[in-house]
C-alpha cells in the first residue's frame, strides 16, 4: 500500500490489479453474515454511534463560536462575552477530545472482542478439519487467515465503519450549519468541493502506480540480494566468477529503483502544492462572495458568519473525500471478510456420528472390508482391502515405498475415511464409533517425531494430563529412554527445544514411544518408527519396541526383519493391494513380492546394512501425527 494508508494521502483509495481480480460479490448475505459478528455488541455500537455525533457536534462548535467571538465579542468591543466564547469554545473543544478518546476506546474493545470471537471460531473449526484438508492446503495461507486475515477486521470495524458513521454526521453537521448561516454561501462552498476532489484523485492515482512500480524494483533488489549474498549464491558467484556480471546487474536494478522513488516522493511535494492551492480556492471565494454582499447589498451577514462558513467549509474536505472513495476500504473489508468466510464455509470432512457408539470396554480388534482409498478421482491408493487382526495378536504390514501402508493406518483412526468398504474396531464400522474414543484407543509412532518446545515432562503429559512421576518413569523404561533422562541434570522437566532439536533422532523417537504408552492405547501402530536412525538408534528403539508388542495389539510398518518376525502375520502390500499373506517362512517359500524384499532389503537390514528400504514419505500424504 502506498504511503498516506487506506484513508489518508494521495494514493490510499486505490486497488491493486490482485484486489480487482479478487473482489467479492457484494450480496445481501454477505452484509447480513458480516453484521452478526457486530450484533452481540449492539449496546456498546449504540453508544459509539452517540459519542460521535455527539462529538462531531462539538468538533464543529468552536468553528461557530468563533463568529461569535468576533461578532459579539471582537467588533462589538465586549470583553466579557469575549472571554465567555472564548472559555466555551476551548471547554467544547476538550470535551469533543475527550468523547473522541471514549469513543476509540469503545471502539476499540468492539473489535477486538470481535476478533476474539472470530479467532477462537476459526480454530475450533480448524481443529476439525480433516487430515486432508492440511495436506492439501497450504500451511502459510492457513496461517494467515487464522492471523493477519482476522487481525484485519479490527481495521475494519475501528477505521472503515467507523469512518463511513463519523464523516457522515460531520458532513451532515457541517452542512446544516452552513445552510442555517448563509445559504448562498453554502451552495458557493459545495461548489468548490469538487475543485479540492478532482486533483486529488488524479495525484492519488499517478502516486499509486509510481509507488507500484517502485515497489516491484524494491522487490528485485530484495530479489537480487536474496540470491547473491546467501551462502548457496555466494558460493555459486566466486566459483564462476561472476562477481563482475552480478555488480552490473545490481546496480541497474538499484538506479531503476532510485529513479522511480525520486519520481514517487516528487508527485507527492506537486500534490501537496497543488492541494494547499486548491484549498484556498474555496475561502477566498466565500470572502469575496460575502464582501460583495456586506458591501453592496447591505445582507444580514456578518464578518463572523463569513468566517464560520470558511471555518466549516475546510470541515468538509476530508469527510467528502473519504466518502467518495469509502467504495475501496468497503471493497477491501468484504474481501477481507469473503476469504475468512471461505474457510469457516469449507465443510468438516470428518464428524463425530449423531448417535455414536462408546464400546464400554475397547480391545483393539481391527477390520478390513473391502477397503478402497483415494485422495482424489485421479489416483487410487488402496484397492479392495481386507484382513482381521484379532485382540492381543500383532501384524506386520509391508511393501515397496508408496505402496500405501501408512495410508492404510491412517484409516484406522479415521485421519481419512475410506472411499469404499468398511473398517471395523472392536466390531464397530469406526464411522458410527464415537470419535474421541477411537482415537483415545488407537495410538501412532510414525517416523516423523514431532515434540513440543517444552519439557520431557510436559511432552509426556500432553498424552495423560494427570500422568504420576511413577506413570511416566515407568513408561520411559518400557520405551527404553531411561538411560538418557537418568543423565539429564534436569531429569523430566530437561527442555527438548523447538520441535525436540535439543535431542537426537532416536531420543526423540523414544519419548515418543514414551508418550504413546503413557496414552495407553487398545491398538498401537509402529508406522517406520526406525526408518530415518542411524544403527544404533534402531536397535536401542527396536529393544522397546519388541517387548511392547507382545503385551497388545499392535500394527508394525518396519523394514527391519527381527521386527517382522516377531508380528504374528505379515501383510504384503503392492499398489495398493494385499499381494500376499502368511508367517516368513511361508511367504518366503512363495517366491513373489516378500521374496525380492527379503533378498533385496531385509537380509541386508539384517546383515547391519543401514540402507533399509524405509517406507518414507512416500505413500502421498501418509504419515500422520505422533504420539496420536
Amino acid at each position: 500500500m502506498p504511503p498516506g494508508g487506506r484513508n489518508g494521502g494521495p494514493g490510499g483509495h486505490y486497488m491493486s490489479e490482485e484486489e480487482k481480480a479478487a473482489q467479492p460479490k457484494i450480496t445481501a448475505k454477505l452484509i447480513k453474515r458480516v453484521f452478526s459478528y457486530l450484533l452481540p455488541y449492539w449496546k456498546q455500537l449504540i453508544l459509539v454511534l452517540v459519542c460521535i455525533i455527539v462529538s462531531s457536534v462539538f468538533t464543529l462548535m468552536p468553528s461557530v463560536l468563533t463568529g461569535l467571538i468576533i461578532d459579539e465579542g471582537i467588533l462589538g468591543k465586549n470583553l466579557k462575552l469575549l472571554i465567555f466564547f472564548i472559555v466555551l469554545s476551548l471547554v467544547v473543544s476538550f470535551l469533543a477530545n475527550l468523547i473522541g478518546v471514549a469513543e476509540s476506546y469503545i471502539n476499540v474493545w468492539i473489535a477486538q472482542h470481535i476478533t476474539f470471537d472470530m479467532r477462537n471460531q476459526m480454530y475450533k473449526h480448524l481443529q476439525h478439519m480433516s487430515q486432508r484438508f492440511f495436506t492439501t492446503n497450504n500451511q502459510g495461507d492457513i496461517i494467515t487467515r487464522m492471523t493477519s486475515d482476522i487481525d484485519g477486521v479490527e481495521s475494519v470495524v475501528t477505521n472503515t465503519f467507523r469512518s463511513i458513521l463519523s464523516n457522515s454526521i460531520t458532513l451532515i453537521v457541517a452542512l446544516v450549519a452552513m445552510f442555517q448561516k448563509n445559504w448562498i454561501l453554502a451552495l458557493l462552498g459545495i461548489a468548490v468541493i469538487p475543485l479540492f476532489i478532482i486533483p486529488t484523485r488524479k495525484a492519488g492515482k499517478t502516486r499509486w502506480t509510481l509507488t507500484k512500480d517502485a515497489q516491484e524494483a524494491n522487490d528485485e533488489v530484495n530479489g537480487v540480494l536474496n540470491e547473491t549474498l546467501s551462502v548457496s549464491g555466494q558460493l555459486l558467484v566466486k566459483l564462476f566468477g561472476k562477481e563482475k556480471e552480478e555488480y552490473d546487474r545490481y546496480e541497474n536494478i538499484n538506479k531503476k529503483m532510485v529513479r522511480l522513488n525520486i519520481k514517487e516522493r516528487m508527485a507527492g511535494r506537486w500534490f501537496f502544492m497543488l492541494l494547499n492551492t486548491v484549498t484556498n480556492i474555496g475561502p477566498m471565494a466565500l470572502y469575496l462572495v460575502g464582501g460583495i454582499l456586506i458591501m453592496q447589498y447591505d445582507s444580514s451577514i456578518t464578518v463572523g458568519d463569513i468566517t464560520v462558513l470558511v471555518a466549516l467549509l475546510g470541515k468538509t474536505y476530508m469527510p467528502v473525500n473519504s466518502l467518495l472513495n469509502i467504495q475501496v476500504d468497503w471493497m477491501r473489508a468484504m474481501a477481507l471478510f469473503n476469504r475468512i468466510f471461505e474457510y469457516f464455509d469449507m465443510p468438516v470432512e470428518i464428524e463425530n456420528p449423531k448417535d455414536a457408539i462408546t464400546p464400554k470396554k475397547v480391545t483393539g480388534r481391527v477390520e478390513f472390508q473391502h477397503v478402497d482409498f483415494s485422495y482424489d478421482e485421479e489416483r487410487q491408493i488402496l484397492h479392495d482391502v481386507s484382513f482381521r487382526l484379532e485382540s492381543g495378536k500383532s501384524m506386520a504390514i509391508v511393501g515397496p515405498s508408496g505402496s500405501g501402508k501408512s495410508t492404510m493406518i491412517n484409516l484406522i483412526p479415521r485421519l481419512y475415511d475410506v472411499t469404499g468398504g468398511r473398517i471395523f474396531f472392536d466390531g464397530v464400522n469406526v464411522k458410527n464409533m464415537d470419535l474421541a474414543l477411537l482415537r483415545k484407543n488407537v495410538g501412532v509412532v510414525s517416523q516423523e517425531t514431532y515434540l513440543f518446545n517444552g519439557t520431557i515432562r510436559e511432552n509426556l503429559r500432553y498424552a495423560k494430563p494427570d500422568a504420576t512421576e511413577e506413570e511416566m518413569l515407568n513408561a520411559c523404561k518400557k520405551a527404553n529412554i531411561m538411560d538418557f533422562i537418568e543423565k539429564q541434570e534436569k531429569g523430566l522437566d530437561t527442555v527438548v527445544g523447538n520441535r525436540g532439536l535439543k535431542l537426537s533422532g532416536g531420543e526423540k523417537q523414544r519419548i515418543s514411544i514414551a508418550r504413546v504408552l503413557l496414552k495407553n492405547p487398545a491398538l498401537l501402530i509402529f508406522d517406520e518408527a526406525t526408518s530415518a536412525l542411524d544403527s544404533i538408534s534402531e536397535s536401542r528403539i527396536q529393544e522397546a519396541i519388541e517387548p511392547i508388542i507382545k503385551e497388545r495389539t499392535s500394527i508394525l510398518i518396519a523394514h527391519r526383519l527381527s521386527t517382522i518376525l516377531a508380528a504374528d502375520r505379515i501383510y504384503v502390500l503392492k499398489d495398493g493391494r494385499i499381494v500376499e499373506q502368511g508367517n516368513h517362512k511361508e511367504l518366503v517359500a512363495l517366491g513373489g513380492v516378500y521374496t525380492e524384499l527379503y533378498e533385496t532389503q531385509f537380509k541386508a537390514v539384517q546383515g547391519g546394512d543401514d540402507g533399509g528400504a524405509g517406507d518414507g514419505a512416500g505413500d502421498g500424504a501418509d504419515g500422520g501425527g505422533n504420539g496420536a
